[in-house]
Parts: C-alpha cells; structure tokens; sequence
C-alpha cells in the first residue's frame, strides 16, 4: 500500500521559502544539488518532536510549531543598528567578526592587516568560489539530524577561518551573530575552522540582539577541524532577546595529542538547543567541556552533547551547571561514547541543577556506552535548591535576600566558568551571568 504524506500549511509554506530563497543561496554545482537533499531530508522528518529519543525533552513543534521565512540582507538602518549595538558588546584585544540577519558584514569587521597564517572569507566566497576542499568539509555534518538537515539546505552565510600548521593566534576572534531587522524571521549561518598542526587559537562566539529585534531564529552551525598538537579553546555566549528561538549545532574533530576546551553560556532566548558532537580521531587528546544555563520566566534550554572516544588514550571531562526560575526549564543530554579500539580512555561528566521555584524543571540525561574495558568512566547528576543554612548565614551579616541568593549562584556557577582560559573572556562570561542576576528582580 502506497501512503502519500499531506503537507501543512506550515510545510508549504516552508517549501515556498525555499523555493524563493534558492536564488540567494551561495553554491554552484554539487552544492546547489545537496542543498535540495537537505531539504528533502528535512521535509521528511519535519521539526524534531518528543517522540523522537533525542529530542523527547524539547519537542520543538510545540515550543516553536514553525520555521520562519529567511531574513532579507540586511539595509542600512539595519547595520546602524547592529553597529550601535556591537560597542555594548565589545571584547577586549578580540578581532571582531559580524554577521548581521545571517549575513556577514565586513565594513563591522575587523579584517585587515591578519596574522600571517590566518585567512578569513565568507562562506558565500567560499561556496561560490567552488573550493572543493572546503566545501567538503562545510557540508559534511549529518544531515540525518532535520535541524542540521534544514541549515545546509538554508546556510546563506558564515566565516571560513584557516590557521595554518605551527601558527598560534595571538589574538581571540570574536564571531558576533546580531539579529538586527524589527520583523520576525529566520537566519541561517554555518561557519568553518581549520587548526592545522601545532596550531592555536580562541574564538568566542556572541548571539545578541539590536534594539527592536524580537520574535526571530537562529539557525546556526559550526564545523571545527583541530589538527595534531593543536589547542583550541571556544567560548560561546547566548544572550538572544527573550522571545528568539535558538538552534545551534557544532561538530568538532581532534587530531592526535590536540587540546579542545570549550564553554558555553546560555542566558538569553525563549526556546534554544545547542547540539554538539566531539570526535576523538587522534590518540593522545583532551576535551574539557563546560556549560551553564541561567534561565527565568518560561524559558526552554537544551544542552545535548555526543562525545565519540573512537580511539585509545584520550581524556574527556563534561562539567555542565543548570540554574532554572520561575517556569524555566533546563535539559542536559550528555553521551560518551568509548568504542571497542579506545582502550585507556578517561572519560567523566558531572552535571548540577538549581531550582529557584517550584514550578522550574531540570533534566538531565548522563549516558555512557563502553565497548572497551581498560577504561575510566563515570558520570553524575544532582538537582537541588538553594542551601537555607546558608541562606541565613549570609542574610544574618546584613545581606538582602536577593543578593545573599546572587551570592550563592555565583559559586554554583563558578566552576564552569573558572575553565575559561583567557582573563578578559572570563570576566565577559561573569559580567553576563551579572546582568541575569541583575534582572531577575
């Protein structure tokens, strides 16, 4: 028997867009047929729901029913406002890299006078360019995933950075994602990272929003290559206004005797997911992975990570801290995988919940699966509220209520954010988890 499947209004609507926005699609070529794949793959599958293993605790046809149409290119109005918006979020030393509505932006750039040994392009240049190195790379994440299926379908544009072998940057680049047009819509970037041996660098990510921006979605995705002894370390910081949808994903790849340390804050957004998969393809490497989530009202955060030990003697570690109020709700899903060749792995995952109201949720979802047995392997999950005995100490030597709390948060968070390397982005990440205490009335 032949089943036909009935397209939504929102299906149609979306195969309209695509349909649409193909002629702004960078690619020539074998792009422009992967591009259709994708999206046949998507429109397969349609948006995750809970029904599905790794999406049971965000069920986006619920928490956000549709995809929006893509943003225009952003207009001049536009940029002033993203421009005004960039000197509230400078960083210190960074070397500065805009996108603006899924576009990006080099006049809001800083793009001169590069490092030797580091080359910065759009991925539309690059797309258009037809590298087929490159383009390889760009689209090699798995498009069985739809939200991944849906980006390299939609990806309109990005950075490409290369460092070159024995090249360690001696300045963090900044990527900053600004939503900057005043109607709702949908912007689709993916960006590339290449280390090659004996490389270094630090990229720190931003997604916030101009003044006026609101009811948009970010459809992101990242491909990082970290070569033999190279060291990478990734900050990544959400602070979308507060009726966006966010929906990230990041695959990494270790070479041999390579270093990943990667933090990630998420404060911002009504609904986000951040999916990452880090891939151990060198013996002798390290991943130290770190994550906060710091959510009110009714925001909706999933942090869901695949870690894939495929090969002998290397070390992971997954620190992940939850401080949920009001209706918000927190998901953690963390995944080691130790595969039958990656004997003498040291993998290990802690994650930690703070429910500030009755009515937040957290859930966690450590898992481990080992196929090698010379290993060492654990994991743990807690949930909690705030300690009352030290509620009223603090508040015994004359602190209020809400500072004597901000206190205490600031602690639970602050193993996460003590993994941050660099000073200045250490104190950017305890400057944002300021502002959300400062808010929370």
């Amino acid at each position: 028997m032949n089943v036909v499947l009935a397209k939504t209004e929102t299906g149609r609507a979306l195969s309209d867009a695509f349909a649409v926005a193909r002629d702004r699609l960078p690619g020539i070529g074998e792009v422009l047929e992967l591009r259709r794949q994708a999206f046949d793959a998507y429109e397969r599958a349609g948006l995750p729901h809970r029904r599905i293993e790794d999406w049971k605790y965000t069920d986006l046809r619920s928490l956000m029913r549709e995809v929006l149409p893509l943003a225009p290119a952003p207009d001049a109005a536009v940029l002033k406002a993203a421009e005004k918006t960039l000197k509230q979020h400078k960083v210190r030393g960074a070397r500065r890299l805009v996108l603006v509505d899924g576009v990006f932006v080099p006049e809001l750039s800083e793009i001169a006078d590069l490092e030797k040994g580091l080359s910065i392009r759009s991925l539309r240049e690059v797309l258009e360019a037809g590298d087929a190195a490159l383009t390889s790379q760009l689209l090699s994440l798995d498009v069985s995933n739809p939200m991944v299926a849906l980006n390299s379908a939609m990806m309109t544009d990005g950075v490409v950075i290369e460092v070159a072998a024995g090249t360690v940057l001696s300045r963090p680049l900044h990527a900053v994602h600004i939503a900057g047009g005043a109607r709702p819509a949908a912007m689709f970037t993916r960006s590339l990272l290449r280390l090659g041996k004996d490389a270094g660098a630090t990229l720190v990510e931003s997604y916030i929003a101009a003044e006026g921006a609101n009811s948009y979605q970010i459809h992101d995705a990242l491909v990082m290559a970290i070569g033999d002894n190279s060291r990478l370390d990734h900050v990544r910081l959400v602070e979308d206004s507060g009726d966006a949808v966010n929906i990230s994903s990041a695959v990494a790849t270790l070479g041999a005797h390579a270093h990943f340390n990667t933090f990630g804050m998420t404060s911002g957004a009504a609904v986000s997911r951040y999916q990452a998969t880090i891939a151990f393809a060198g013996e002798g490497s390290k991943v130290e992975t770190n994550g906060v989530n710091l959510l009110n009202n009714k925001q909706h955060a999933d942090t869901t990570l695949f870690m894939d030990h495929a090969v002998p003697n290397c070390a992971s570690r997954e620190v992940f801290r939850a401080v949920a109020d009001d209706r918000a709700h927190s998901v953690f899903q963390g995944r080691i995988i130790v595969r039958p060749d990656a004997q003498k792995t040291d993998a290990k995952m802690m994650t930690r919940a703070l429910l500030l109201s009755d009515e937040a949720e957290a859930d966690n979802k450590p898992e481990l699966e080992i196929f090698a047995d010379d290993v060492t392997c654990g994991h743990g999950a807690t949930t909690g509220a705030l300690d009352e005995s030290l509620l009223f100490y603090l508040r015994a030597r004359g602190l209020s209520e809400k500072a004597a709390q901000a206190l205490l948060i600031q602690a639970f968070v602050g193993e996460a954010i003590e993994s941050i390397v660099n000073d200045d982005l250490r104190e950017l990440a305890v400057v944002t988890a300021a502002r959300w205490l400062e808010a929370r009335g």
